[in-house]
């Protein structure tokens, strides 16, 4: 029963990951963290083996959504790349961060940085593109009703802001696209499911990165791993179908309330050690 409990999260995590650009990690690492106190196969997890694992079960979510999000033409190769010259070197930067964190500190930031990833998609929405410049990358996506976008984005910019999500993947095991995806339709433009799914593109990269480093370390736990990656990999699916269909306006608005509550808990254990 346990270890269909970590599918279960595997498949939630997927699904979350990919119908909102996310990556998935968001939901695996306080989930591993958080039930390790009452599921005894997770007894005794480190914030380092959360994150490793997180990142490794995030290249299949990435995998398989990518190649969702190629079948419904929506991924932009050559941005994805871009991005990745930024997220590359910062996800290697995070995992060597990550090494020295123990676990009460580690608990803390994860939960304040989860408040920031609740606030950011409650006002994500809200958000209002800046004036595209006349300066850098400019390109122009036709969706199916015919409606044209043009986008764009000064590439040094672009693979700066990478390049703190990259760190922050490696760091947190998170995939990023929290606050990638937000930047993407903000700063450069670009059309909300098209940064959905070029995030998960440039997800995937990072994460084979970052998790080979994690796997170098030893921090990486092949039984969860074997669990959560068959429900990580059909969430995957699920999601960018999910994401093709529905504006997704209740996931979200769940998603926010799961992101608060977990985050309140991890920063009260992290701060009484209960």
């Amino acid at each position: 029963m346990e270890w269909i409990l970590l599918v279960i999260v595997g498949l939630v995590a997927g699904t979350f990951g990919s119908l909102l650009g996310l990556g998935g990690g968001i939901i695996v690492v306080p989930a591993l963290l958080l039930l390790s106190s009452t599921v005894g196969i997770l007894a005794g997890v480190t914030p380092q083996v959360a994150v490793g694992t997180s990142l490794l079960i995030m290249i299949f979510t990435g995998l398989s959504s990518t190649l969702a999000y190629i079948k419904q033409k929506k991924v932009d190769y050559k941005s994805g790349l871009l991005f990745f010259l930024g997220s590359g070197p910062g996800a290697l930067i995070g995992v060597w961060l990550n090494r020295y964190l123990e676990v009460e500190p580690f608990l803390i930031y994860f939960g304040l940085f989860m408040i920031v990833v609740a606030i950011v998609l409650i006002i994500r929405p809200y958000l209002k593109p800046i004036p595209l410049s006349e300066k850098g990358v400019k390109r122009t996506y036709v969706n199916d009703l015919g409606e044209s976008f043009e986008y764009g984005y000064r590439p040094a910019v672009a693979i700066s802001i990478a390049f703190v999500v990259g760190m922050l993947s490696g760091l947190f095991g998170i995939g990023g696209g929290s606050l990638m995806v937000p930047a993407m339709i903000m700063l450069f433009h670009f059309p909300p499911h098209m940064a959905v799914a070029t995030s998960m593109f440039m997800i995937l990269l990072s994460a084979i990165t970052s998790s080979v480093s994690h796997i170098v370390l030893g921090n990486v736990n092949w039984l969860y791993a074997l669990a959560l990656i068959p429900g990580a990999y059909l969430g995957g699916i699920a999601g960018a179908a999910i994401n093709k269909r529905l504006s997704s306006n209740a996931l979200l608005i769940a998603f926010r309330i799961f992101l608060i509550i977990a985050a309140i808990r991890l920063i009260y254990q992290g701060v009484t050690g209960a």
